[in-house]
């Protein structure tokens, strides 16, 4: 899918070094077709390695998609200058009053505090509850799966004994999912966090469904029954070492940190890294936009 993204953005360079189609402003106009209309509301805090990492994975499909970025006004990010955010992003203020075919709701590194402990908790609330009649399909990942289950089914986090960090096997629960179409048996998907979801309670909520699991990482996959929200506990969007990096850096501070599961050869950190999501990682994307955004939403993007 080529996505059209600004000229000076960062992961341009990276994407067209990857051999990935980005298109430019001018063969974008010139094709005879409606983009899919995306916005990415980005709470990681390195903002620039997270865009890169979604449109990476958005990147892959006939389709040309207009690739939005958000970002909370409530938040002042630590991470990422102030330059690269009012050259690249936008504020909920000012897109309000439009209507997107597809969104992504990332997760962030907040997930030991309570829901609204969190500084921006209150705008994200009204971004989800605005979701509601101005985005057709919404995908939220890992603390975003939590807040979106929380906001929009009350659904608790609990946290975990230690932290859930690896790559882990799932399985596929409803088989017949278009979001699992061409997936294997199992799959892997890269998981790191401190809480999780039970899975009882995603069970006692008659408006959900349950797509896909994980005997060492739980529920991983769940969708509303209009098809209209996406929940998804890991990253598969997540670079070969971005559980390296976050390994090494809390070691080398002298955190108290396991060696990510099934990623190091013989979980030797001298060695690199096991990619095993890469291809599922793709496919899900890929199945998201184009059977529960592109699929179904209407050609008049007014009428969402």
């Amino acid at each position: 899918m080529p996505i059209k993204i600004p000229d000076t953005l960062p992961a341009r360079a990276t994407l067209e070094g990857e051999n990935i189609f980005v298109m430019t402003e001018f063969r974008a106009i010139h094709q005879d077709m409606r983009p899919l209309n995306l916005l990415i509301l980005n709470l990681m805090p390195t903002k620039i390695i997270t865009e890169t990492q979604l449109m990476r994975k958005l990147s892959n499909t006939p389709l040309q998609v207009q690739i939005e970025l958000l970002r909370t006004s409530s938040h002042i990010s630590q991470n990422t200058s102030e330059d690269h955010l009012s050259s690249f992003y936008t504020t909920f203020d000012k897109i309000k009053n439009r209507k997107y075919d597809g969104m992504i709701i990332t997760g962030a590194p907040v997930e030991n505090l309570d829901f609204t402990d969190v500084d921006y908790w209150d705008e994200l609330c009204e971004i989800m509850e605005w979701s509601k009649t101005h985005v057709h399909a919404t995908l939220h990942i890992c603390w975003g799966a939590q807040a979106g289950l929380y906001y929009h089914y009350g659904i608790p986090k609990h946290t975990l004994p230690k932290k859930l960090f690896g790559v882990f096997p799932h399985t596929i629960v409803k088989k017949q999912s278009p979001l699992f179409r061409g997936f294997d048996d199992e799959f892997y998907v890269p998981h790191s966090r401190y809480t999780s979801n039970k899975l009882e309670d995603i069970l006692a909520v008659p408006q959900l469904e349950l797509l896909a699991v994980s005997d060492q990482a739980g529920v991983f996959a769940v969708k509303s029954q209009d098809n209209r929200r996406f929940f998804i506990t890991g990253h598969p969007e997540y670079d070969p070492d971005t559980l390296a990096n976050e390994y090494f850096r809390d070691a080398n501070k002298g955190l108290s940190i396991d060696v990510p599961a099934n990623y190091f050869p013989d979980d030797d950190p001298s060695q690199p890294p096991v990619v095993r999501w890469r291809s599922a990682a793709q496919l899900f994307y890929n199945n998201w936009l184009n059977y529960y955004v592109y699929q179904t939403t209407p050609y008049d993007i007014e009428a969402i």
